[in-house]
């Protein structure tokens, strides 16, 4: 089912037929899908938080989009944050993964009645990864956001049309894997509109999405500073990695002191990233159970939440100007104007990273559980909000949906396509967007960039309020 008007019949199937054909590189079986797959932290498939599209992946649910039944609503505008696809791994993690293979072919036991999938690791697996990878987009990353695209048109029609191609902007973080994100973004409508030769259009912008690097008090007490992810130190050397950690030596064969706790990490990245690039079920994958998988997560969610969100106040705040964007482009598009005047922009496609995402999620009061991760609340947190699996996959999306209604301009927000209500508004799906901006209002008065960054002393060390 899709929103808005639908376009004619014909055009869509032969716009569907195409992007069919030409957008999907998987196979007609499903691949198996590992046990552990819902916890790989900020490194899981986006397939993972929308298992649906696992069927289809162009299918795009207009019951998403909420606003009240009682008006009659048009959306105007579409704001989307747009995490990159998926990846390779970066050099640091490849020299673990191969560090990681070498004991295990060189050190793990070969006893005679040694389960398969360890056989499998040590005669059959080959290592595939090479340095020169280093965080590149891989040919399922460009899938994703290919897929996006294309949801995203079919479910806002009137927005991202090949009419109002001309009046989108489009921007990218300079990283490789961004720019190929933003590129496939394009290759997605521009394939759904029936394009032979795609087009593309977008501005490098790393200011506004690598906000991070250019906020000294963030990159001094929190990227520098070593007492920052404290909590983080603590979990990985805890009772409950430890217990990981020993389980997965025992399973290996391999003496117990053999096996660093980044090891055993690298082993369970392994697993995600044959199922995100490959769609393999790692013999990898075979070391972890549920709860294994379950501490792995929290120690990845404590370092995200202590590193980029919540843990620290101006972990959130260095996003300033990426909210601050939003919102005047939100401004614009929601304000009246005269018949003589152009229309407002019908859509801003923003592409950065989980670093980019994170912040301005937390700055905006998502995910904010009442007691902070800590490395010692293991077992309260298992019913936790922040879960980064969920928060951020691969191709995570924050979609602000602007619409004309009644009673005024409305807003939406949605999160992986997703309907999420405002902290603070929670009685609508979609409030009046003057409640949204009263409600964020000690953000858009102040929330000052410089200040926050370079103006505040104290702001450079660590938030140690729990």
């Amino acid at each position: 089912m899709f929103s808005g008007s639908p376009p004619r019949n014909g055009l869509v199937l032969a716009a569907l037929g195409l992007a069919l054909t030409r957008l999907s590189c998987s196979s007609l079986a499903a691949p198996d899908i590992p046990h552990i797959a819902t916890y790989f932290g900020t490194k899981t498939r986006y397939e993972e938080v929308n298992p649906h599209l696992l069927r289809d992946a162009l299918s795009a649910n207009g019951s998403a989009l909420k606003p009240p039944p009682s008006e009659r609503c048009t959306p105007v505008h579409l704001t989307a944050v747009i995490r990159h696809g998926s990846r390779y791994p970066t050099a640091k993690n490849i020299r673990r993964i191969q560090k990681l293979s070498e004991l295990v072919r060189t050190e793990a036991s070969r006893a005679p009645g040694a389960p398969g999938w360890l056989q499998d690791i040590q005669s059959r697996w080959e290592m595939w990864f090479t340095e020169d990878m280093d965080g590149q987009l891989v040919m399922k990353g460009r899938e994703d956001l290919r897929q996006l695209a294309v949801r995203l048109s079919l479910l806002l029609p009137a927005l991202l049309s090949e009419e109002n191609q001309r009046r989108f902007s489009v921007r990218s973080s300079s990283k490789h894997r961004c720019v190929s994100s933003v590129e496939s973004f394009q290759e997605g409508l521009q394939l759904l509109w029936g394009r032979s030769e795609v087009q593309y259009s977008h501005r490098v912008d790393d200011e506004l999405m690598r906000f991070f690097e250019r906020c000294r008090g963030y990159v001094e007490g929190v990227e520098n500073n070593r007492t920052a992810l404290l909590e983080v130190e603590k979990f990985k050397h805890g009772e409950e990695m430890e217990a990981v950690r020993r389980r997965m030596a025992d399973k290996l064969g391999l003496p117990h002191h053999r096996l660093t706790p980044d090891l055993v990490e690298a082993a369970f990245f392994l697993c995600s990233y044959e199922l995100s690039i490959r769609s393999l079920l790692s013999p990898w994958c075979f070391l972890f159970d549920e709860s294994d998988a379950k501490v792995l997560e929290y120690k990845s969610d404590l370092k995200q939440y202590w590193k980029r969100s919540h843990g620290h106040v101006i972990s959130s705040l260095s996003s300033c100007p990426l909210f601050h964007h939003v919102f005047r482009t939100l401004d614009k598009a929601g304000r009246p104007r005269r018949s003589t005047e152009a229309s407002p922009e019908p859509a801003s496609i923003l592409v950065g990273h989980a670093e980019t995402l994170l912040p301005l999620l937390s700055l905006l009061g998502l995910y904010k559980d009442q007691t902070p991760l800590t490395a010692a609340n293991y077992h309260a947190q298992h019913g936790r909000s922040f879960r980064t699996s969920l928060i951020v996959p691969y191709a995570a999306n924050l979609l602000f949906v602007l619409y004309d209604c009644q009673r005024g301009p409305r807003l939406q927000l949605l999160v992986n396509e997703s309907p999420v209500r405002f902290p603070g508004l929670e009685g609508e799906d979609a409030p009046l967007y003057r409640d949204v901006r009263a409600n964020y209002r000690h953000l858009l008065d102040g929330c000052d960039f410089h200040r926050e960054c370079e103006g505040r002393t104290s702001g450079r060390g660590p938030n140690t309020e729990l």
